[in-house]
């Protein structure tokens, strides 16, 4: 187990990864970021990006990551499709937005189909309710 994010997330799985993306100039930039998955949360997954400004954390389903790599995915704040890189390796398109811009990330596909099959072996897809713990979350949310 890790900790992740803002530090106070445990996860179950954690995967280090370096994403790709181009800015407004077309300037080609890495990013290193964490995938994680935590079986207390079982429907979400987070793409933790680690930046000299300190740490970023976006959350988003898991049954979106994992269906983003077969085929194009997602409504709203959160896109993922399958993509070739620039030198013909599979890649993971992960497309963010917000009020504050749009980002759009390559992430190898080998890198997110392991990051998939650990969370798969935590909670196996169509259990996470059973993996749920409402009491826990309503807890959480009165100590707030």
């Amino acid at each position: 187990m890790n900790l992740s994010g803002n530090g106070h997330t445990l996860s179950d799985v954690a995967l280090d990864i370096t994403v790709e993306c181009m800015d407004d100039r077309g300037i080609r930039h890495e990013i290193d970021t964490v995938l994680s998955y935590a079986s207390s949360d079982p429907f979400a997954v987070a793409m933790t990006f680690v930046t000299s400004d300190g740490n970023l954390v976006w959350t988003f389903g898991r049954d979106l990551l994992i269906r983003g790599t077969e085929a194009p995915a997602g409504d709203g704040d959160v896109h993922v499709s399958p993509a070739i890189g620039l030198s013909g390796r599979a890649m993971v398109s992960i497309e963010l937005s917000s009020p504050d811009g749009h980002l759009v990330l390559l992430a190898r596909a080998a890198d997110v189909l392991d990051f998939i099959a650990r969370t798969v072996a935590v909670v196996a897809p169509g259990t996470e309710s059973d993996a749920f713990d409402a009491d826990l979350l309503i807890s959480q949310l009165l100590a707030s």
